[in-house]
């Protein structure tokens, strides 16, 4: 019988790589895809040898175009059958929205929302067909509202959030569950020294990688949904309904706009 496995993407560091030690913890075969060959194989090492489960690395850049179908197409060729798929990978760049590389900012796009899109409407009809399975897209609060500076990372987001919800409507009656997780600003990792340098900043308080993933996986097991860890993240989604729209680019703004070594305080 063919083995089921989740596929995570972006697993080689930060949530990814959580989230590939917490459904490793559960006895499910794992792909992990990301572009560091070296940390994938030394993920999937110790995965193995903790939890005796199959775990194939697949060295992968999914911010290039038509990425999401080559990667599902060489998944076809390989005869893996993935039964949960979990979009994590991501990055964000800071700046005027003219002044960042463009080529820089496609490939966010690429990433967060074409790779995502392509990989889902490939992966999704054999979860279908079984009447199981499940998706799990790692989306921000920054998706919530407008975030000067941040404005196409924002706005991939906010693409992602309502996509994924969407979707989740659509799939009741599938067998198929979907989850859209939006954390805030994540605690840096311990493992990854990259981490402990400036971090983008995103609304809401800051979380564990731990707590993030634990919330995710309960409301997988619980049927799917929206999923904002942490109390005060999801008063502050609540609260930004208060204010005027226009009022709430202003007031993130202010937060988000990078510091200027040339400006005097």
């Amino acid at each position: 019988m063919q083995p089921d496995y989740t596929l995570v993407t972006g697993a080689s560091m930060g949530l990814g790589k959580f989230f590939a030690r917490a459904i490793a913890a559960r006895q499910q075969n794992l792909i992990l895809v990301a572009r560091s060959e070296t940390r994938l194989n030394a993920l999937a090492s110790e995965l193995r040898s903790a939890h005796g489960v199959l775990v194939e690395p697949i060295v992968f850049d999914l911010a290039a175009g038509r990425a999401g179908q080559q990667l599902a197409r060489g998944l076809r060729v390989r005869d893996l059958a993935v039964n949960l798929l979990i979009n994590n990978a991501g990055f964000a760049v800071r700046g005027q929205f003219w002044k960042l590389s463009l080529e820089r900012q496609l490939e966010m796009i690429n990433l967060h929302n074409t790779s995502i899109v392509e990989l889902i409407f490939n992966l999704l009809p054999s979860m279908i067909e079984k009447h199981s399975g499940g998706i799990i897209n790692v989306s921000s609060m920054a998706g919530f509202q407008p975030v000067p500076y941040a404005t196409l990372y924002s706005a991939t987001k906010a693409f992602l959030t309502t996509f994924s919800m969407a979707l989740r409507e659509e799939l009741r009656s599938t067998g198929v569950t979907v989850v859209t997780v939006c954390p805030g600003r994540l605690r840096a990792d311990p493992e990854d020294e990259d981490s402990q340098k400036q971090r983008e900043k995103v609304p809401g308080r800051e979380s564990s990688h731990e707590e993030v993933v634990l919330a995710t996986l309960k409301k997988f097991d619980s049927g799917g949904g929206l999923v904002v860890p942490g109390r005060a993240n999801r008063l502050t989604v609540m609260g930004q309904r208060l204010i005027p729209p226009n009022a709430v680019p202003k007031i993130v703004a202010r937060m988000s706009r990078p510091k200027d070594p040339l400006r005097k305080p």
